[in-house]
């Protein structure tokens, strides 16, 4: 389709970092507003509204993403998370030691690409890290380690839920607007969760089909954060040996609707580390999610808001698995000495 599109002076990878660009922008705005973090969702002191808010944007994205892939606009055929070998291995440890990073470091790559275009210099500090560690994990030091985890694998028949994906879809959906229900979030709230979740078949969209270029073809891109991450590490430092991306236009976008909307609504303040000790947990909680981030596929956007919707295996089991890490290292934490809790928000 991207022929007829007009862009006779740029490609297709070209035009997809402007997309990419506004996608973050706006998700940038509506995260700084509403507070989007699937971590505060299960553990904030505002759990429940928190809550609400996610599942907001996951009903839309999944109703939006089963639509259209069911009207054959999109194929997952050939997406990662539907592998036939499913690196279960990787993918539980990985989920586990991000779900404990973002308990550490007080929040999942995307809120803390978030809070980093709001003045705080943790958020800042924590991604820097983050990135880099992924990048590691990737391509550097840390990539045997990866390869050897990801080499122990489940052969699967499907890659999907069994049954039909309606049915998935339904069931889902129907327990997500229960709790929303439930929620007690004022209706703003929810329609920036919703708006959110709209950005997710919007990418997906975009990149499978309004942007596909037969001769200069570009991946089926989602909204995620720790490749895009490690790539903006990488662009920033080397961008004469290498090209800007989708996913490196998404975390500029999303820094910069920050900042915006921080700056329009008065809360952008300078925030840093208080002691020692703080600094080295979050990097600490850093490391663990770069590294689990990769293992895992994806982020709690990458395989959570992204992922679920396509009613992939392995997106469900990383989702899991970062759930049940961020549980259980919070009850650890609480379970601890006297002052050595992390706090909930």
């Amino acid at each position: 389709m991207f022929e007829s599109l007009g862009f006779e002076n740029y490609t297709a990878p070209q035009v997809a970092v402007g997309f990419a660009l506004l996608i973050g922008l706006v998700y940038g705005v509506l995260a700084e507003r509403t507070g989007f973090c699937l971590r505060r969702s299960l553990i904030g002191e505002d759990r429940r509204a928190a809550a609400g808010v996610w599942l907001s944007a996951l009903v839309v994205a999944l109703l939006g993403t089963q639509a259209i892939a069911q009207a054959g606009l999109i194929d997952f055929g050939e997406h990662r998370f539907f592998a036939a070998d499913l690196p279960l291995l990787a993918i539980v440890v990985g989920g586990l030691l991000f779900g404990a990073g973002m308990v550490l470091a007080r929040g999942c790559a995307s809120r803390l690409t978030v809070l980093t275009g709001t003045g705080n210099l943790r958020a800042l500090t924590v991604i820097l890290v983050f990135a880099l560690t992924a990048h590691a994990t990737l391509k550097g030091v840390l990539s045997s380690l990866r390869t050897g985890l990801g080499s122990v694998t489940l052969p699967l028949e499907s890659a999907t839920l069994p049954g039909t994906p309606l049915l998935w879809t339904a069931l889902i959906a129907v327990a997500a607007i229960a709790v929303i229900l439930r929620s007690g979030n004022r209706p703003r709230a929810l329609l920036g969760g919703a708006l959110i979740g709209a950005l997710v078949p919007l990418a997906w969209v975009g990149t499978g089909y309004v942007l596909y270029d037969d001769f200069d073809p570009i991946a089926l891109q989602g909204l995620s954060f720790t490749a895009p991450a490690a790539d903006t590490l990488f662009f920033t430092a080397a961008s004469t040996a290498v090209s800007a991306n989708f996913g490196i236009g998404l975390i500029g976008g999303v820094v910069v609707g920050s900042l915006i909307a921080s700056l329009a609504f008065g809360s952008f303040r300078w925030q840093s580390f208080t002691a020692p000790a703080e600094t080295g947990r979050y990097l600490f909680g850093a490391v663990l999610m770069g590294f689990g981030g990769v293992l895992a596929g994806g982020c709690t956007v990458g395989a959570g808001l992204s992922g679920i919707p396509t009613l992939s295996l392995s997106a469900l089991a990383a989702i899991a698995s970062i759930v049940v890490g961020t549980l259980a290292t919070q009850r650890l934490l609480n379970a601890a000495p006297r002052g050595a809790a992390v706090p909930a928000e």
